[in-house]
C-alpha cells in the first residue's frame, strides 16, 4: 500500500453562531474524513477559523498556524471546499506559491484546475452580484414611477388593519422574516449536498437522510419530500 499523504485539515466558518452550533463545520469535517478514507490521507492536525472569507488565509489567526504546521510537518493543506480557503482567485494563486493543498470535493484536481475553478467561481459571483444590482435598480425605478409603491402601500394598509401594525413595523417584520428564511436555507446547502454525495437519488431519500442526521425543518419538525424539493430549488441543488 502506498504511503499515506499527510494533511493538515483547515476549516472555516464565517460567523460565531456557525462555529458554536456546528452549522457548516460538521459538514466540512465529514467531507475531509470521507476524502481521507477514499484517497489515503493521514490527517495529522486541524485548525478552525471563524472569520470572513474575504481575508487571505495567511491573515487569519488559525489559517496562519495551519500554514506553519504544513511546513513543520511536511504536510499538505486540506479543505472541504475551495471557498473555505478563499473566494478570491488572487488569494488562491498566491497560496499556490506558498504551499500545496487539496480539496476534498475534488481531490484529484491539479493546481491549474483549482486555479481555473477559483476564477470561474469568482466570475459567477460577479455575475450574480450584477444581476442582483440590476434587479434592485429595476424595482427602484418601478417604485419611483409609483407602480410598486402604490401596490405596497395598499398591502401595508391591509396588513396594518389586520395585524394592528404600522406600515414601518410591518416592513421591518417582513425583512426580518425573509432574512431568517434565507439564512436557514443557506445552512442546509452542505447537509443536502452530503446526502446526495452519499447516494440519495430522490427527494424522499434526501428527506430520510436529513431526518437521520437530526437536521430539523424551520419549524423544528421532520423533512418531507415536498419540503426538500422547495429548499433544493431555492439553493439550485440537483441530483445530476
Amino acid at each position: 500500500m502506498n504511503k499515506p499523504v499527510r494533511v493538515i485539515a483547515y476549516y472555516r466558518v464565517s460567523t460565531k453562531s456557525q462555529g458554536d452550533s456546528g452549522l457548516g463545520l460538521d459538514s466540512q469535517k465529514e467531507y475531509i474524513e470521507r476524502a481521507a478514507l477514499a484517497n489515503n490521507w493521514e490527517v495529522v492536525g486541524s485548525f478552525t477559523d471563524v472569520v470572513s472569507g474575504k481575508l487571505a488565509i495567511e491573515d487569519r489567526p488559525e489559517g496562519a498556524k495551519a500554514l506553519e504546521a504544513c511546513k513543520k510537518e511536511g504536510a499538505v493543506l486540506a479543505v472541504a471546499k475551495l471557498d473555505r480557503l478563499s473566494r478570491s482567485v488572487h488569494h488562491i494563486a498566491r497560496l499556490m506559491e506558498q504551499t500545496s493543498f487539496k480539496v476534498a470535493t475534488m481531490p484529484d484536481a491539479t493546481p491549474f484546475q483549482l486555479h481555473l475553478f477559483a476564477a470561474l467561481a469568482e466570475q459567477e459571483r460577479k455575475f450574480i452580484s450584477d444581476r442582483t444590482k440590476d434587479t434592485l435598480a429595476t424595482l427602484k425605478a418601478n417604485a419611483d414611477s409609483g407602480i410598486a409603491k402604490a401596490m405596497q402601500s395598499v398591502q401595508n394598509r391591509a396588513d396594518a388593519l389586520a395585524k394592528g401594525r404600522t406600515d414601518a413595523n410591518r416592513a421591518k417584520a417582513q425583512e426580518s422574516v425573509q432574512a431568517r428564511v434565507s439564512a436557514f436555507a443557506a445552512s442546509l446547502h452542505d447537509p443536502i449536498e452530503l446526502c446526495i454525495r452519499r447516494g440519495a437519488t430522490s427527494l424522499q431519500q434526501v428527506a430520510e437522510c436529513l431526518n437521520g442526521k437530526k437536521v430539523v425543518t424551520a419549524r423544528g419538525g421532520e423533512w418531507s419530500a415536498m419540503q426538500v424539493s422547495r429548499v433544493m430549488r431555492t439553493l439550485g441543488l440537483t441530483f445530476a
